[in-house]
């Protein structure tokens, strides 16, 4: 186990009607004026909206609305959304959605306080130098957002999809009330499934020594996620099922089931280019592309896949052929994605195969124009990229 610093400060009031705390919890960290952001009407229809600003007039704070944000934000509605923020001269960042809507609320946070290039932030070429105070009510278990360090955005003139990761983006609470997720239709429910999954198999696909903590850890979340995975997209106010997801969502990010060991996260890398082109939904993205960067690296180390394919499918090992057992989970993973209506290759995600010519362009963002490989479980260059993108058509 390498050496760690384990850092996850951010408060989770989980539970029913818990979105009512809101207010109360924005004035506990010394929120004065809160700017709620949040996407479209369905979260007004829901009445979640009105209840999140009843709490805030209840706890006697003054509010701004920035609502509009969209699947994948784009860096130009983040530099709009910053701009109202400082006129408004809000001090308390409040997002009431998902991980689009998460992510946007950390990036004005930064924004509002940093005054030099974001975008060069987005780039990793410096960090921030400080935020506003941010929370969530999330109403999507996926991205993990309310709980993670990370922040992720595209850039319109060139649809690059970046991120970074700050202590600056912690969320100071976030408030998961598993009952907000019963009207998510079953296709975004699926796509939160699969990015929990994904949060959790880029860490637990490492190159180092394993951890057997960490590895339990991502084992039984995994478990976890696909036995209810099955459940809620049956039943889709099974308040338990629901429940198991949303806490799952929440730990697949914090960092937990990957402590003492580097990470890969090389699908995520893949799918940021995927969904930076076409606009895909994230997680669709990420089942893709998932089975074809699995066998493109599985030889590096087999009795990995196997692991996994035996302590979350139950399969059984086969000692003749470890080998057989590590594709047999890649196998079953697949199954399971197909089960919950899935994609598991770019033209069922986008109903068209993909020319070589757009495959040349993800690849060559995706190694920032050929100044960096990806991933650690095995480190790929741009020729490795194109063959897993080609696979994954």
């Amino acid at each position: 186990m390498q050496n760690f610093i384990f850092h996850s400060p951010t408060k989770i009031i989980f539970g029913k009607d818990t979105e009512n705390l809101a207010g109360a919890e924005v004035k506990n960290w010394g929120g004065t004026k809160v700017l709620i952001v949040y996407g479209g009407v369905s979260a007004i229809k829901s009445g979640l909206i009105n209840r999140v600003i009843e709490s805030v007039k209840e706890a006697g704070l003054e509010y701004a609305l920035w609502s509009g944000v969209k699947p994948n934000p784009l860096f130009s509605d983040v530099k709009k959304a910053i701009a109202f923020a400082k006129e408004e001269k809000v001090d308390f960042v409040l997002a009431v959605g998902g991980g689009s809507v998460m992510d946007t609320a950390k990036a004005i946070s930064v924004g509002v306080v940093d005054d030099g290039d974001l975008w060069e932030i987005f780039m990793r070429k410096r960090q921030p130098v400080g935020s506003l105070h941010v929370g969530a009510v999330v109403t999507l278990p996926a991205s993990g957002s309310e709980m993670s360090s990370s922040c992720v955005v595209t850039r319109d003139e060139d649809l690059v999809k970046r991120g970074f990761f700050s202590e600056e983006n912690r969320m100071q609470f976030a408030i998961t009330n598993p009952e907000l997720t019963y009207t998510l239709p079953p296709y975004h429910t699926a796509c939160g499934i699969v990015d929990i999954m994904m949060h959790t198999l880029d860490r637990y696909f490492s190159p180092d020594e394993y951890s057997d903590l960490s590895d339990g850890f991502a084992e039984a979340l995994l478990r976890t996620t696909v036995k209810n995975g099955y459940i809620v997209m049956d039943d889709p106010e099974n308040y338990d099922a629901r429940a198991e997801l949303m806490w799952a969502g929440t730990l697949s990010h914090n960092d937990i089931t990957g402590v003492g060991r580097n990470w890969d996260f090389g699908p995520h890398q893949f799918e940021h280019e995927l969904s930076g082109l076409y606009d895909v939904a994230h997680g669709a993205g990420l089942a893709a592309i998932w089975g074809a960067w699995a066998r493109y690296v599985c030889e590096a180390d087999p009795l990995r896949f196997a692991r996994y394919g035996v302590n979350v499918f139950g399969l059984e090992f086969d000692y003749s052929n470890p080998l057989n057992t590590a594709y047999a989970a890649i196998d079953a993973t697949e199954d399971f994605f197909k089960a919950i209506d899935m994609p598991i290759t770019m033209s069922e995600l986008l109903g068209f195969e993909v020319s070589d010519e757009d495959i040349e362009i993800m690849a060559e963002k995706c190694t920032n124009q050929q100044t960096r490989t990806i991933g650690t479980f095995m480190v790929l260059d741009k020729q490795d990229i194109i063959e897993v993108y080609r696979m994954a058509r």
